[in-house]
């Protein structure tokens, strides 16, 4: 079974710091270093707010 949700990489736009968020989030995603908003859920898929990097490998 192929699935499209999957784990990327996201830097954050305010400190640079990278992190994997999931593609299709329930909740609003924060920055572990500073608090900005990384992704926020919509229609369910995820608006990201920083630069996502790339889909992490499985």
């Amino acid at each position: 079974m192929v699935t499209s949700s999957k784990f990327v990489n996201v830097e954050c736009a305010d400190c640079g710091n990278k992190q994997a968020v999931f593609n299709k989030p329930a909740t609003v995603v924060k920055c572990s270093v500073c608090g900005a908003v990384l992704a926020e859920p919509v229609g369910g898929i995820a608006r990201f707010s920083g630069k996502v990097l790339g889909a992490l490998d499985a």
